[in-house]
């Protein structure tokens, strides 16, 4: 196989059309499938628009098509390792979607760093940013023992009257009350007490990336 024949693999496992990849990384027009191999400045091009591709692979053959320092460092869709991802909002009622065993996830999400999450899904809202942005998926780990909860993380929360909300958990007024705390210090948000009986169900949010 070419350096060619490589790259075009490379192109249909992304899903990027030949022209259109072209024009966005500064390549001439045709230039992937002409029979001639690339030049420097070509590869150069393609290293830089690609980020994810393991350069000695094009080049060589040896090795795997995507780099594994960068499927560390960032997100990638996976159909075979990663953590579960559901297309559904939290504040939608994430929780009701984990528990129904006959929705399946629209696929899984390997990013090393929060491989130890139970699932991935969608932020809805404003109050907690620019910490966590409206349209971002979250990482989220369940905690079973809601006993002790360690202060000033980020949770996903489930309350007794199917209240859900994503805050900073803070010390309440109170032993027996938690403050949720926005990230988002416009005025409209505020922070408010919450009653420990009251969490039916508590999510860790490990961390936030953009939609991809």
């Amino acid at each position: 196989m070419t350096t060619k024949e490589r790259f075009i693999e490379y192109l249909k496992f992304k899903g990027l059309g030949q022209t259109a990849f072209e024009e966005s990384a500064g390549l001439s027009r045709g230039s992937i499938a002409k029979k001639t191999g690339f030049n420097a400045d070509s590869i150069e091009k393609i290293a830089t628009a690609c980020p994810d591709l393991n350069i000695n692979w094009l080049v060589t053959g040896l090795g795997e098509m995507l780099s594994h320092s960068n499927d560390e460092e960032e997100p990638q869709i996976s159909y075979t390792q990663g953590v579960p991802y559901y297309n559904v909002d939290f504040i939608g009622g994430f929780d009701l979607v984990l528990n129904d065993q006959t929705i399946n996830p629209e696929y899984l999400i390997d990013f090393q760093k929060y491989n130890n999450a139970d699932c991935w899904c969608n932020v809805t809202g404003h109050s907690m940013e620019p910490e966590i942005n409206h349209g971002d998926i979250i990482a989220l780990k369940k905690i079973d023992d809601i006993s002790f909860l360690p202060l000033g993380e980020v949770y996903a929360i489930v309350t007794t009257n199917d209240m859900r909300t994503i805050k900073r958990l803070g010390a309440g007024k109170t032993d027996d009350t938690y403050t949720l705390v926005p990230s988002n210090k416009s005025p409209e948000y505020s922070t408010q007490q919450l009653p420990a009986r009251m969490i039916r169900t508590i999510f860790q949010v490990l961390g936030a990336v953009k939609r991809f």
